[in-house]
């Protein structure tokens, strides 16, 4: 098993060296700068694991891969806080806050083992580079999970037609035409769904633009929507909201 470490501290990178190879890792490469890093992968194969910090001598780590490509697991070796970097480890990308501590290294090598050789996460270089920046990263649902009966019922993103709330009752209706009752309101959903792909169009609904099928012209001024598999009942954009309605789908 190939594994680098990426620290400009060089009493640092031997210091995290000792500690891996007690814990059974060999790390024999070394390297201490953005301009290293790049020539090293320029010139030899992606390793199966790197410890990487952040904060180099001549820039910011991320910037080796804006170079060059690299299919890695990543452990970061950081001074900055969990606050900043817990959009990482929703990603599955560990990291390790300096000074390391040995129980905490040691479970990261432990999860590394456990994942080795499934799909690595590709790191979000825009929204790290926003983190470093100060700039919030905002991240939105993916899935939405369903109690259904004594089941929980995961669906993705992609199978969701719209949200719509009927009876006091806020649904999820999806692609195949099916429709779930959800433990939530359309106004928690709005805030937590990617706005590119989701549009609140009334106070009943909230439509995926994937799913429109059609756009019409309404009464009042107003535009009435045709999604796939959905026929509940009409989808009509509000009056107030078809100025934005038209600039989300343009």
């Amino acid at each position: 098993m190939e594994v680098i470490i990426i620290e400009d501290e060089k009493a640092a990178a031997r210091y995290l060296q000792r500690k891996l190879k007690k814990l059974g890792l060999e790390a024999n490469t070394l390297l201490h700068s953005v301009a290293g890093g790049i020539t090293w992968f320029q010139q030899n194969p992606a390793p199966d694991l790197i410890f990487l910090d952040i904060q180099l001598s001549d820039g910011i780590s991320f910037e080796i891969f804006e170079k060059v490509s690299v299919n890695s697991a990543i452990i970061f070796t950081t001074a900055y806080d969990e606050y900043a970097l817990r959009a990482f480890k929703l990603n599955s990308i560990d990291y390790l806050l300096k000074p390391i501590d040995e129980e905490e290294l040691e479970a990261a090598i432990k999860k590394f083992k456990e994942n080795y050789r499934k799909e690595i996460p590709e790191i979000d270089l825009q929204a790290f580079r926003k983190m470093l920046d100060g700039e919030p990263v905002k991240y939105y649902k993916k899935r939405v999970t369903i109690q259904v009966g004594q089941h929980l019922k995961i669906v993705e993103m992609a199978d969701v037609t719209c949200f719509y709330s009927e009876n006091k009752g806020t649904y999820l209706a999806t692609n195949s035409g099916k429709n779930y009752l959800l433990d939530t309101s359309l106004e928690n959903l709005e805030k937590e769904l990617d706005p590119e792909q989701f549009f609140r169009i009334n106070r009943k609904a909230i439509v995926k633009l994937q799913s429109i099928e059609d756009i019409i012209a309404y009464t009042n001024s107003r535009l009435q929507l045709k999604l796939s598999n959905f026929s509940k009942f009409q989808l009509v954009v509000s009056r107030e909201r078809v100025k934005q309605f038209k600039s989300w789908i343009s």
